[in-house]
């Protein structure tokens, strides 16, 4: 192996498990150490920049950092229960214990002249509009409901995310200027492209929940509800109750949103139908442990046959078992078992097995092309679509995701549009810019807090049945108290702060290899990748995280360090007699829209 390129910021990048995986790159250990300090102001501000809405996310998001957790590995390798630290949790204890951080917002320019239109208010749209406002673009949101939030207001229950942070967080936004038109929907894009904008944004998602066409299902319509559709009318109060005993067919998490809906809206018999296996649904693990916690069965490898009906009247619904079945490549096929029908009784159906775009709007001789999926065709990482000015982003760009990746998206898109009107080439891009400063203070002191807690993930309470039950307004969750966070705040292993090797100073004394706990380091001979990973004091079997290896030193070995499971403890620098490591916090600036955007350091999309 060649000599490990430090210097390349996507190295270190990638040591950072969480803010590798996150989207939007949101630096998570930086917040994670303010918020163990108490500083909860500052933690938002440093979640705001990368995710924009620390308190939505902070209840709602995702989570992909989690499941790249470090801690989860380590723990297992220590043959505890992977637990990974509740990141998002931590996330919502800053926008909760937050002080007045409105004057912390970016400043606004004067005017520069150019228009820009955002089609619907959901995540994508506010965060190109976040982005841009500041510069001075004027920034026009359309949306056909009287708030701005999207899918964030529309879809995610009032039980888990409360009206008052969407207010609050889309306020930030809009405060900064921008025109939003609310109860507007936009009818045409012949139309809007008329009004001279110099940019348009379409962030409107993906609006149609799919359908589930079996006999009996126009004969009882009146009982059957399309998933997305049903949360949204509940969601803006048009929909206060549902029948006694509902099915929810789906196992994604708009399924498990309006099956725990349903329980609160009065249904004493909910129970969740999929065609899949339990492992194989598309909800988040803990949205099916949240909706078995609250005692909603789920029923597996069912598949629907029919709604059953009597004059109109919806009944139940018939459902043929089914069983996995796995070919030697390992593709599964649904299998009939042979047992018999399964009728399930019931009043209501709610249908949540996906949701699709649709762009009736777009008129289909404008240029904007559209793949067999009924997609927008966009530029490798550029948003733009086949008209140069016309930009897609979020759920509306390539389907349904989640909060965090349309942020993402609405970053990239933003530089794209900053680019364009600025005359420069939408498919370059700005290196990131990179960091390593020293954490050092003394022989064995750091400037953070390098002790490895061995607390296992604390739990977030919740509110008591009776009460998180009897309304759909009640928030479930209530969130980390300061003495909890900081404990759970403590379970990071800061892996932002990199172990740093100057072989200069090296004299290969092995101290480090003694000290390191996870026998993470090895003073051996050069050879490749493959070779090295099983020659090294414990073999580093996971090839997702690369190998840290020195240039030659004076006895012809090189070090080796396993990336994949160090705890950044510091004992390596600590014990080391010549300072040859150091422990250097990294940080990653991620290229946003604005003079930044458009310096000479590019590079093209292609090749980053």
């Amino acid at each position: 192996m060649q000599p490990t390129n430090t210097a390349d910021p996507a190295y270190f990048h990638k040591v950072v498990d969480c803010q590798w995986a996150c989207p939007a790159h949101t630096p998570v250990p930086e917040y994670i150490r303010l918020i163990g300090q108490g500083r909860y102001s500052d933690a938002y501000m440093v979640n705001w920049v990368s995710n924009v809405f620390p308190g939505v996310l902070g209840r709602t998001c995702d989570r992909p950092c989690e499941p790249a957790c470090r801690r989860g590995r380590v723990e297992e390798s220590n043959r505890q229960q992977p637990e990974p630290v509740a990141i998002c949790r931590l996330k919502r204890v800053a926008a909760d214990n937050k002080g007045e951080v409105k004057s912390r917002m970016p400043a606004i320019a004067p005017k520069n002249g150019k228009r820009i239109a955002c089609v619907g208010a959901g995540p994508a749209s506010l965060t190109v509009a976040r982005d841009l406002a500041p510069l001075g673009y004027d920034i026009t949101v359309f949306d056909g409901e009287a708030k701005a939030g999207g899918f964030i207001r529309s879809q995610i229950p009032r039980f888990r995310l409360p009206e008052s942070v969407i207010d609050e967080e889309t306020g930030y936004i809009l405060d900064m200027g921008v025109d939003f038109k609310s109860g507007q929907r936009v009818e045409s894009m012949r139309a809007l492209l008329a009004q001279g904008y110099d940019a348009v944004f379409v962030g409107c998602g993906a609006p149609r929940g799919r359908d589930l066409i079996v006999p009996g299902r126009w004969e009882a319509k009146e009982n059957i509800h399309i998933g997305i559709d049903w949360l949204a009318s509940v969601s803006f109060g048009h929909i206060t109750s549902i029948g006694k005993r509902v099915i929810v067919l789906g196992g994604g998490n708009t399924a498990m949103d309006c099956c725990r809906s349903a329980r609160r809206l009065g249904s004493s018999d909910v129970k969740v139908i999929v065609r899949s296996g339990f492992e194989e649904m598309k909800a988040s693990p803990w949205e099916k442990e949240d909706t078995q916690h609250e005692g909603i069965p789920i029923l597996n490898f069912h598949v629907p046959k029919s709604f059953e009906h009597t004059d109109g009247k919806l009944t139940g619904m018939v459902f043929e078992i089914v069983e996995a079945v796995y070919d030697e490549k390992g593709k599964r096929s649904l299998v009939p078992t042979g047992q018999p029908d399964v009728l399930v009784e019931c009043d209501t159906v709610l249908i949540a097995v996906g949701q699709e775009n649709a762009f009736p709007w777009i008129e289909s001789d404008l240029g904007i092309q559209f793949d067999k999926w009924g997609l927008p065709v966009l530029g490798n990482g550029t948003f733009q679509s086949t008209v140069a000015n016309v930009f897609f982003g979020g759920d509306a760009a390539y389907g349904p995701k989640n909060i965090i990746t349309a942020v993402a998206h609405g970053h990239e898109a933003a530089v794209s549009i900053d680019r364009l009107l600025n005359g420069e080439d939408v498919a370059v891009r700005p290196a990131p810019t990179t960091n390593l400063m020293s954490t050092k203070m003394g022989i064995h002191e750091w400037s953070y807090h390098n002790d490895v807690s061995a607390d296992v993930r604390f739990k977030v309470p919740w509110a008591k049945a009776e009460l998180a039950l009897a309304s759909i307004r009640v928030e479930v969750e209530l969130g980390f108290d300061a003495a909890t966070a900081f404990k759970e705040a403590s379970r990071c292993l800061n892996c932002d702060v990199q172990t740093v090797f100057n072989r200069q100073t090296c004299i290969e004394c092995d101290a480090c290899v003694d000290v390191c706990p996870m026998d993470c380091i090895t003073f051996t001979t050069k050879g490749d990748e493959a070779d090295l990973r099983q020659r090294l004091k414990a073999p580093a079997e996971n090839t997702e995280q690369d190998l840290y290896v020195s240039a030659q030193l004076k006895t012809g070995r090189v070090m080796v360090k396993d990336e994949d499971v160090c705890l950044h403890c510091g004992l390596c620098a600590e014990r080391c007699p010549t300072g040859a490591w150091d422990m250097q916090k990294f940080l990653l600036t991620t290229t946003q829209a604005g003079p930044r955007c458009r310096d000479d350091n590019t590079r093209t999309l292609e090749a980053a």
